[in-house]
């Protein structure tokens, strides 16, 4: 059983989730919501707290946005996209329960306090950017540190605002390099 309450955008997606975890889910309905469902979710976050988890998209990204800007202490929750495609169809319902799993126990908190722990020096450092094959490098760094897949500027505000230390960062460039 999972504490928090589990966002989503659509009603296939707590199907999926309902078959990997026993957890209580809230649907936005796409990017239409309104300022009621925000209230609603501010109650919720205060009593028994929230994981974000929507789909690895633009209008999945907006989402996480929307809430997080609105709700403090969110915890974030990213599936990959190859784990979350099926016949070109990107979403949450499409994951298999393993891969759900996986996504909500990696769930992290966004920091209200901005960290500089890392910088574009660690990017280019590590050929997180600028060279070919560092979008895919990134995918697999976001995979294994449970952060999801971004472009770079988004991929370092998410190293320094979800908690991600040295010593994470580290050990994932090692098991992705291998």
């Amino acid at each position: 059983m999972i504490k928090e309450v589990i966002i989503v955008e659509g009603k296939d997606d707590v199907s999926a989730v309902k078959k990997a975890v026993d957890a209580e889910l809230i649907i936005t309905g796409g990017l239409g919501f309104g300022h009621e469902l925000i209230e609603k979710i501010k109650v919720v976050a205060k009593r028994r707290g929230v994981i974000i988890f929507t789909d690895p998209d633009f209008a999945g990204e907006k989402i996480r946005k929307i809430i997080s800007r609105e709700i403090e202490n969110c915890k974030h929750a990213f599936l990959p996209k190859d784990k979350a495609t099926k016949e070109g169809n990107i979403g949450i319902e499409n994951a298999e329960p393993k891969d759900i799993i996986e996504a909500l126990n990696s769930a992290r908190t966004e920091s209200i306090e901005r960290r500089s722990e890392f910088s574009n020096a660690d990017l280019l450092l590590y050929k997180l950017i600028g060279t070919t094959g560092s979008t895919q490098k990134r995918a697999d760094l976001g995979r294994i540190l449970g952060i999801g897949y971004c472009n770079s500027k988004q991929f370092l505000s998410r190293l320094n605002n979800y908690g991600i230390t040295r010593e994470e960062f580290n050990d994932a460039i090692r098991r992705a390099d291998k």
